[in-house]
């Protein structure tokens, strides 16, 4: 067998197995509390009009969506290489012969694919949740108009404009690409860090830097006194840290804004760029790191 072939057969092999190691630490319950979130807010929200309720609904499935994908990236990746590292399972894969950017590529794919699934899994209970409710609302409408007249016409259309939306699902998409980002770096952290705790908790300091860059940005450059070597700090800040608000696309597609394809796919490759700038500088950490 050629070496090209024998690349990705590893690099999925890890992969699946990550995976396996994932779903078997019970990481899913993140999506159990989803389910009870969604589900709450459904029989919550049906007291309201119904163009709040959809807004909320959307609001706080997207929210919760973001939160819980965040931190499933930052715990899950966080403690892969202490507990390969604890239970010596690394030694016996890179005594192999697997590269050590193939080890921590598989790791990485096992991380995605189980992010991939989690957006899956609540972005169809969340659509299911969205396109229920909005049958009943369609149904109630209905009877609160005579059939066939312009003011039912009107209602019903009114209703799945303010329902579903095809812009959800690429702002679910966002939020993944931007789980993935948070992996990637967590990955790159954990190559040098001395426990998970320490990966979790620089990980978690790097999200909320990521969040408030704009805002401190903004704070640090106002005025005109302003010394260079702050500008230099902010601009280092802004390379190393991503602005995570950039992913921050659902609130406009929750208020009705129309996301356009262009900043979709600007948005991804943002990610996707970070995502293998992080992966290659992890890579190099960990070539040189002694095990």
């Amino acid at each position: 067998m050629s070496a090209s072939f024998l690349l990705p057969v590893r690099v999925m092999a890890i992969g699946r197995n990550t995976f396996t190691e994932l779903v078997r630490q019970k990481v899913f319950y993140f999506l159990l509390l989803f389910s009870l979130i969604m589900i709450g807010s459904s029989s919550f929200l049906a007291k309201i009009s119904f163009q709040g309720e959809f807004q909320m609904l959307k609001d706080v499935a997207l929210g919760a969506m973001s939160v819980f994908l965040c931190l499933l990236s930052i715990l899950a990746t966080a403690m892969l290489l202490p507990r390969d590292l604890e239970d010596r399972t690394i030694f016996t894969i890179l005594s192999k012969p697997v590269p050590r950017f193939e080890y921590l590529l598989g790791k990485l794919l096992g991380v995605v694919f189980m992010l991939t699934l989690s957006t899956i899994l609540m972005g169809g209970l969340f659509l299911g949740v969205l396109l229920l409710r909005e049958q009943s609302v369609l149904m109630e409408t209905r009877q609160s108009f005579p059939a066939s007249s312009p003011e039912l016409a009107s209602a019903l259309a009114e209703v799945k404009r303010s329902a579903f939306t095809w812009d959800l699902i690429p702002g679910m998409g966002i939020l993944l690409m931007k789980s993935i980002l948070l992996a990637s770096l967590t990955l790159l952290i954990s190559t040098f860090a001395t426990s998970g705790i320490f990966a979790i908790l620089v990980a978690s300091s790097a999200y909320f830097i990521g969040h408030l860059q704009v805002t401190a940005r903004e704070y640090w450059l106002d005025g005109i006194g302003v010394h260079w070597w702050t500008r230099i700090f902010t601009a280092l800040i802004a390379l190393v840290f991503p602005d995570l608000q950039a992913f921050n696309l659902t609130d406009d597609i929750v208020a009705g804004v129309h996301l356009p394809m262009g900043i979709f796919w600007q948005t991804m490759a943002l990610g996707g760029v970070y995502t293998a700038v992080y992966y290659a500088v992890a890579c190099f950490l960990f070539q040189n790191r002694e095990l």
